[in-house]
């Protein structure tokens, strides 16, 4: 074979070679897991390592000791969580349709205004909504859409599909995937002692639905790059800081929304029976924390419902009350130093946590009663 030839052939193959490894890395870069919201967002950042611990924080850990339940933090996967679905500019467009609230909904909600329905956020409306998304089946039937060309989302609490075919919802907003993460309450109008439910948001704390939420694709990764979002029974009344930008919390000396949760980092993982995907989760919270940007009935910690993903699933990743993280006691968590509290929100909570907690120890008292008779 002449040399010439041998050279071009060689050269041909070197650059099959370079095309290849090229192509490979490109595939690879694109399976990379997506993360919502800027490199600069609050949302990104780890928690330095010369963080405070907040003066209060044994006192509120002290409070989280108190649950009723006798459970530690879990992860809410199964139920009362939030699908993701992602759109592109294919997906059929729907003008998602206010919901008006009933005569309970008004007795339980209104303060100072006479609403008759929630809110959509600035721009909300023609929403992408996928043939396969399915809100979450309980009854706050939340649920996101996310577009990565266009760097767009749109959440939704109490999504619905009527009979003609059309959707409602009770909230809604677009936000950017390439912003902060954070609203602005002044911006978006709300009002003291009213919920932030009428002006768009869908969660009580005033951040987007998805902002915090544990990801399938970033735990198969085995990384989580950012803060997770958890809810409480013990959020402060009329208490919240930065990121949050309102709160429906109703305990008096509660924790704020918006405070940050972390494990202790120090912590070793290794004495607890953990999967890895568990341990994945458990890192973060060592490394970024997690945010308050709910109240709940009990501790939950945010990982994605995958309703509609039949091709994912967290069956035996992860555990919801019955191991993995919830078998971390709380005394290993830190709630790091809470500043410039904002003293406004949602008084509605208030009458709502009171009446709840009233018929659960009511619940209580004659189990109690029943054991005693039994006996």
């Amino acid at each position: 074979m002449p040399n010439y030839v041998f050279l071009t052939l060689l050269s041909l193959l070197v650059l099959a070679g370079c095309i290849t490894t090229k192509t490979n890395n490109e595939n690879t870069n694109n399976k990379r897991p997506k993360r919502f919201f800027s490199e600069k967002s609050f949302w990104n950042q780890p928690i330095p390592e010369d963080a405070e611990v907040d003066p209060r924080s044994e006192k509120w850990i002290n409070m989280l000791e108190q649950e009723p339940t006798g459970e530690n933090f879990g992860i809410s996967f199964k139920k009362w969580t939030i699908p993701v679905y992602e759109v592109n500019e294919h997906t059929p467009l729907h003008y998602v349709k206010f919901h008006y609230l009933n005569d309970d909904e008004k007795k339980m909600l209104i303060v100072s205004l006479p609403h008759e329905r929630f809110g959509h956020g600035p721009g909300f409306n023609p929403v992408p909504i996928p043939v396969n998304a399915t809100p979450d089946p309980q009854a706050d039937a939340h649920c996101v859409v996310v577009d990565w060309d266009r760097m767009l989302a749109w959440d939704m609490w109490g999504l619905k599909k009527l009979p003609d075919g059309s959707w409602e919802s009770k909230t809604g907003m677009l936000t950017r995937l390439d912003g902060d993460g954070v609203f602005d309450g002044y911006q978006l109008g709300y009002v003291d002692g009213e919920s932030v439910h009428f002006h768009g948001p869908s969660r009580a704390a005033g951040v987007p639905a998805f902002a915090g939420l544990i990801m399938y694709d970033e735990v198969m990764s085995g990384e989580i790059k950012h803060k997770l979002s958890c809810a409480t029974r013990y959020a402060a009344y009329r208490e919240f800081v930065y990121p949050a930008s309102w709160t429906d919390g109703y305990v008096e000396g509660g924790i704020p929304e918006g405070a940050v949760i972390r494990l202790n980092p120090t912590l070793d993982l290794s004495q607890f029976n953990l999967t890895k995907e568990e341990t994945t989760i458990a890192k973060a919270l060592q490394k970024y924390g997690m945010v308050i940007v709910d109240i709940a009935q009990g501790q939950p910690i945010y990982a994605e419902g995958l309703w509609g993903h039949p091709d994912k699933s967290w069956e035996g990743k992860l555990r919801e009350w019955d191991g993995g993280i919830n078998s971390i006691p709380y005394k290993h968590y830190q709630i790091m130093k809470v500043e410039n509290i904002v003293k406004k929100g949602d008084t509605s909570s208030y009458r709502f946590g009171r009446l709840v907690d009233s018929l659960r120890e009511e619940i209580e008292q004659s189990l109690s009663s029943q054991k005693i008779n039994n006996r």
